[in-house]
């Protein structure tokens, strides 16, 4: 079938994106799914930064590919080999797919899939190969979903069900950005009822590890704390229940120190912020995904003699199909407000551009909306 779709043509272009526009709005053919697979009409496709990293070549992927993991949608066609899913059925996407069978699957989250990582590092689905073709040319996946197109062909391992009363921009959200950010203090940190939260780098990942700190501390009391270099991130955050705000500097200068401490923000300066303000005995659970060449320098004997933990959480240690019914069911209830973190509601035209925005900063999440 014939969709419309946000393409990746090189890696690296110069910044702004809106004037060197490396990635274009064309048309492509999609394939039938395969046995195991489901074609999905997107409704919804977040902005993050690993789709950002492609671009300017912090994650080195195969070009031409068509871009977005953060997406929810609605299935169309149900391959073979599917029968726990319906044709018209509300599903997130989550960019890492779980085969359930490898050593990576039987830690319960803490490493990725195996195969799974195979698959999104070559641009193919977790079933092998590619269902997208440009002209006659193979198009690469991103990360099992490619998510910024009309449709797109997922691997049913790579999709979890929701409820029609969850709207498609908050289910687009929770597949990667509450995903990542709440699955690294749920399942990485795990803190007690005193321990306080902390939270460095406050863009859609790190504000939603905010939502879920919040949540977290209702009934407890407990300190949320959150750090960032943009003063209307850090009065976003306050807004968002986090009891404290401040900026790297003041953390430094005030030993403001907490018991769990979430790095976020994806560069060597914030994790080594986070290493830093994380206290006696207490853990940092890093989530950003900086340069692969960048190196931090840290004390070890600060972690040998205070008994300081690091823990590296990637997409949140998650199992999707266990934690996103969890998020869901605190959205319900009122204690995670995840349409607070979309700060934006675009068109697919305008992807350049929001990468732009992604870059400057001040972005949460801006979702692409195509119903």
């Amino acid at each position: 079938m014939r969709i419309r779709g946000a393409v990746l043509e090189q890696i690296g272009s110069q910044a702004p994106y809106s004037a060197s526009e490396p990635i274009t709005v064309s048309e492509l053919d999609l394939g039938e799914p395969g046995p195991g697979e489901l074609l999905v009409r997107i409704e919804a496709a977040g902005l993050c930064h690993s789709d950002l990293s492609v671009v300017d070549g912090n994650r080195v992927r195969p070009v031409p590919m068509l871009l977005g993991h953060e997406a929810a949608g609605r299935i169309e066609v149900v391959g073979s080999g599917n029968s726990e899913f319906t044709v018209g059925q509300r599903v997130i996407m989550t960019f890492l797919p779980r085969c359930g069978e490898c050593a990576g699957c039987a830690t319960d989250g803490r490493t990725p899939c195996l195969p799974g990582s195979l698959a999104n590092n070559a641009g193919e689905l977790l079933g092998g190969g590619r269902r997208l073709l440009r002209d006659g040319t193979p198009v690469h996946h991103h990360l099992g979903v490619s998510a910024f197109a009309t449709h797109a062909v997922v691997d049913g391992r790579s999709v979890v069900p929701v409820d029609d009363d969850v709207p498609p921009d908050v289910a687009a959200v929770l597949g990667c950005a509450v995903l990542t950010g709440g699955g690294a203090l749920l399942n990485s940190a795990k803190p007690g009822p005193a321990d306080r939260i902390m939270v460095v780098g406050l863009g859609g990942v790190g504000m939603a590890a905010v939502l879920v700190a919040a949540a977290l501390r209702e009934g407890t009391g407990r300190d949320v704390i959150a750090v960032d270099t943009v003063p209307e991130k850090l009065e976003l955050a306050t807004e968002f229940g986090a009891t404290a705000a401040y900026t790297p500097a003041e953390i430094a200068d005030q030993g403001i120190q907490a018991d769990i401490v979430v790095e976020a923000a994806g560069n060597i300066r914030a994790f080594e912020t986070a290493v830093a303000a994380t206290a006696p005995g207490g853990t940092t659970v890093t989530v950003g995904l900086p340069a692969p060449t960048a190196t931090a320098t840290i004390s070890p004997l600060g972690l040998v003699a205070q008994g300081r933990s690091i823990v590296g959480s990637y997409l949140g240690s998650a199992v999707p199909a266990r934690d996103i019914p969890e998020y869901v069911r605190m959205w319900r209830a009122g204690s995670l407000q995840v349409e607070r973190l979309i700060s934006a509601r675009i068109r697919l035209e305008d992807i350049n551009t929001g990468m732009d925005e992604l870059a400057s900063g001040h972005a949460l999440r801006q979702v692409i909306m195509f119903d």
